[in-house]
C-alpha cells in the first residue's frame, strides 16, 4: 500500500529508540559548546546520513563484492546516480567558488604512488574488514561488534600512517588535475555525467548477458520511518547529505580524516608528539582542540547514532558478542589495511571516491580503479577467512 511508506513506527520501536536521545542531546550540546552551530550543523546531517545508509543498505563493499562475483549491478548503479545528482550541484558551485555568498571548495588531490598504493590496500582492507569508512561506522550503529574491532583496526592503521607521513608524503606524484578548472563547469559537467552513464550502461549490460535481466533499483520503499529503503533512495538521501556538507561546513563530505586525528590525540597521551608529524603541520590546532570541535568528528559521531536509531526503529537492533577467530582476523587485518590505506590515498569509498568525482577532481577516477582492483583481491581472500 502506497500509505505505508508514511506509516509510523510502532510503539514498540519507538521506545527501543530512546536510549539513543540522550548521547544524541550530549552530542548536540557538546559540539554547540565546542565548535558551533557548524558542527551541531554537520552532527545532524550525520545523523541523517546514518538513518538512510541502514535504511537502504547502502554499502559499497557488499554492492562491489556482489558484482565481482555474481554480475549484479544494482549497487554499483545507485552509486553512479548518487555521483550524477551531485555533480549537478556541486561542478556550478565549485566554478563559482561560492554557494550562497559562502567560499566553497572541492577535493582536488595529486595522482601519484601513494594515493593508488593507498586505494589498493584500502580496497582490500574493505572486503577484509567488511566495510568502508561510511560503511564501517553506520554497521557499528547497527549493532555490529566486528566492525568496531575493524573501526579499531582503523584507526590504528590511519595513526600509523600518520605518524610515517613525512616517508610516503614525499612518493612520486603528478599535479592535481580538476576537470572543472581544465575545462570549465558545464563543459566539465557534461563529461562526467558521460562517463558516468557510460558506466551505468556498462555495468547494467554486464548484468544481463549473465542473468537475462538487470534488478530494479526504484522499487518504493516500504516505511520511511523502519525501512527498507530503495537503493535509488539511499542514492538521493546521500547525494542530499553531500550537498548539504558542502553548504554548510564548506568543503565536501569526508569521514577518515577523523580516524586520523582521534589516532593522533590518544598517541599524544600515551606520550609521542604528533603535531611533529609532517601530516599535521599548519594543522596543530585541531591536536589541541577538542574533537567535539571538528566538524568531521561530529558528523561520523552523528551517522553512528543516525544508524543506530534506524536500527531500532526497525526493530533490527541485536548486537552479537561472539566472533570467530578467523573473521576476526580478517577484522584486524582489514582495519589496519582500510586506515593505512586511507591516509594514502587521501580518503574512503566517501572521501576519495565521491567526494573526489563531484568534485571535478581526476584523483577521485583514479582512486576507483585502484580500489576496485583491491576489492578483488580482497573478494578472492574472504574464504581464507571463512567470510560468506
Amino acid at each position: 500500500m502506497a500509505s505505508s511508506a508514511f506509516a509510523l513506527p510502532t510503539g514498540r520501536h519507538a521506545r527501543q529508540a530512546l536510549p539513543v536521545a540522550l548521547p544524541l542531546a550530549l552530542l548536540v550540546t557538546l559540539a554547540a559548546l565546542q565548535g558551533g552551530g557548524t558542527v551541531v550543523a554537520m552532527g545532524m546531517i550525520g545523523v541523517f546520513a546514518g538513518l538512510a545508509l541502514y535504511h537502504a543498505s547502502f554499502g559499497f563493499t557488499a554492492a562491489w563484492r556482489r558484482f565481482i562475483l555474481q554480475r549484479q549491478s544494482a549497487g554499483l548503479r545507485a552509486q553512479l546516480v548518487m555521483l550524477a545528482v551531485t555533480c549537478l550541484v556541486f561542478f556550478p558551485l565549485i566554478g563559482a567558488g561560492t554557494a550562497f555568498g559562502r567560499p566553497v571548495g572541492g577535493f582536488v588531490f595529486p595522482i601519484g604512488l601513494a594515493l593508488v598504493t593507498g586505494a589498493f590496500l584500502f580496497g582490500i582492507g574493505m572486503q577484509l574488514g567488511g566495510g568502508c569508512g561510511s560503511g564501517t561506522l553506520f554497521t557499528i550503529g547497527g549493532g555490529s561488534t566486528r566492525m568496531v574491532i575493524t573501526l579499531a583496526f582503523f584507526i590504528l592503521g590511519s595513526t600509523l600512517a600518520t605518524a610515517y607521513s613525512g616517508s610516503w608524503m614525499a612518493w612520486p606524484a603528478l599535479p592535481p588535475v580538476s576537470v572543472i578548472g581544465t575545462f570549465g563547469p558545464l563543459p566539465g559537467l557534461v563529461l562526467v555525467l558521460a562517463m558516468l552513464a557510460s558506466l551505468y550502461l556498462l555495468v547494467r549490460r554486464v548484468e544481463m548477458a549473465r542473468h537475462g535481466t538487470a534488478a530494479q533499483i526504484t522499487a518504493p520503499a516500504t516505511q520511511w520511518l523502519t525501512g527498507p529503503w530503495s537503493l535509488v533512495a539511499g542514492a538521493l538521501a546521500l547525494a542530499l547529505v553531500n550537498i548539504l556538507v558542502l553548504f554548510t561546513w564548506g568543503w565536501p563530505w569526508g569521514i577518515t580524516s577523523a580516524f586520523a586525528l582521534w589516532g593522533s590525540k590518544l598517541a599524544g597521551l600515551i606520550g609521542f608528539v604528533p603535531a611533529s608529524w609532517p601530516y599535521w603541520q599548519g594543522q596543530e590546532a585541531a591536536l589541541q582542540a577538542s574533537v567535539f570541535a571538528d566538524p568531521v568528528s561530529v558528523m561520523d559521531f552523528g551517522l553512528i547514532l543516525g544508524a543506530m536509531v534506524a536500527a531500532m526503529l526497525a526493530g533490527k537492533f541485536r548486537p552479537v558478542l561472539a566472533i570467530p577467530a578467523r573473521s576476526l582476523a580478517a577484522a584486524v587485518i582489514g582495519g589496519l589495511l582500510l586506515g593505512i590505506g586511507a591516509r594514502l590515498g587521501t580518503g574512503c569509498n566517501i572521501g576519495a571516491f565521491f567526494s573526489g568525482i563531484a568534485s571535478g577532481s581526476l584523483h577521485g577516477w583514479v582512486w576507483l580503479v585502484f580500489a576496485f582492483a583491491g576489492n578483488i583481491v580482497g573478494t578472492y581472500l574472504r574464504p581464507l577467512f571463512r567470510l560468506e
